[in-house]
């Protein structure tokens, strides 16, 4: 297949990167399926997803009539036999849980046609962990997406049994969706920028529930010093705290290190009360106006 050829994509999962990527294909002309087992969270989808256009439009400049036509061109379906109909390019982004994207694979693979490619959207997992369940491993990689809204960087991580040709079109499409894509040659749990981006929330974890400084002051040391709008704890209230406690979960059970221990008990002091970050109203910060986008927090105590 050339990347010209696609022209239906499936999104497999409505959560908050589901809805981006299906609205960012959309908004690029390709009829995009989103699918998700409960109708109920693809109803709030649909709410989140006209919310999104416009604030998508407004901060990437894009034409409101362009965002109106983007979501008139995204579907939504629970069958999954219907969703899998005449799809090109596959894109999974279901819970951060290698059994369960393995199962949502083995389902979807006898629904789509042969020729249809399967990606992950995993931010920690790799793709050899799944390529066997997708039946198709040779047309298999990771294409991970960053925040739609601000990045415009994608991740390819093909595992040794990906076909070049597959990585060829992933790169072709990326291209197409006005993403820079970056070749990660060999596999590696949070690609690129995850990476340190790990690291460095890691390490903002272990100041807090070491007790080490606050919070708020340990985003205000990273934004002061590296003048930027936002610090590490905001950076992961915009991730979900859910999904940050899985990827330090994920850490805790590999490594057994007390630090990532102490950082998974740490976070599920949040989870467990519901504040998993901006798409709950309150995580590290209540939103929508985090205390961090104040004018006078690098100067307020």
């Amino acid at each position: 297949m050339r990347v010209e050829e696609i022209k239906k994509i499936l999104i497999i999962g409505a959560g908050t990167m589901g809805q981006q990527i299906g609205f960012l294909c959309a908004l690029h002309g390709f009829d995009t399926m989103i699918y998700d087992q409960s109708q109920e969270a693809l109803d709030r989808s649909r709410a989140r997803l006209i919310r999104f256009a416009e604030k998508f439009a407004s901060r990437r400049r894009v034409d409101e009539g362009k965002a109106r036509a983007a979501l008139a061109r995204i579907s939504m379906s629970c069958d999954a036999g219907e969703a899998a109909e005449g799809v090109d390019f596959v894109s999974e982004s279901v819970y951060e849980d290698v059994e369960l994207k393995c199962r949502v694979f083995e389902t979807f693979h006898p629904l789509c046609p042969p020729a249809a490619v399967f990606t992950t959207n995993s931010s920690s997992l790799i793709p050899s962990m799944m390529a066997d369940a997708t039946g198709r491993p040779d047309k298999f990689a990771a294409f991970h997406f960053h925040n739609t809204l601000t990045s415009v960087v994608v991740d390819i991580m093909p595992h040794p049994g990906t076909a070049p040709e597959t990585v060829a079109l992933i790169e072709g499409l990326a291209r197409r969706l006005g993403q820079t894509p970056i070749l990660i040659k060999r596999e590696n749990h949070g690609y690129v920028f995850n990476t340190m981006l790990m690291n460095l929330c890691d390490t903002a974890l272990y100041l807090a529930a070491g007790g080490i400084a606050t919070i708020e002051d340990i985003d205000r040391s990273w934004m002061g010093v590296m003048n930027t709008a936002i610090g590490p704890f905001g950076i992961m209230d915009s991730i979900g705290l859910d999904t940050t406690l899985r990827v330090n979960e994920i850490w805790a059970s590999q490594l057994n290190d007390p630090r990532a221990i102490s950082n998974v008990e740490f976070l599920k002091q949040y989870v467990d009360r519901g504040k998993l970050g901006t798409k709950s109203g309150e995580g590290f910060y209540q939103y929508p106006d985090p205390a961090f986008q104040r004018a006078d927090f690098l100067f307020s105590r």
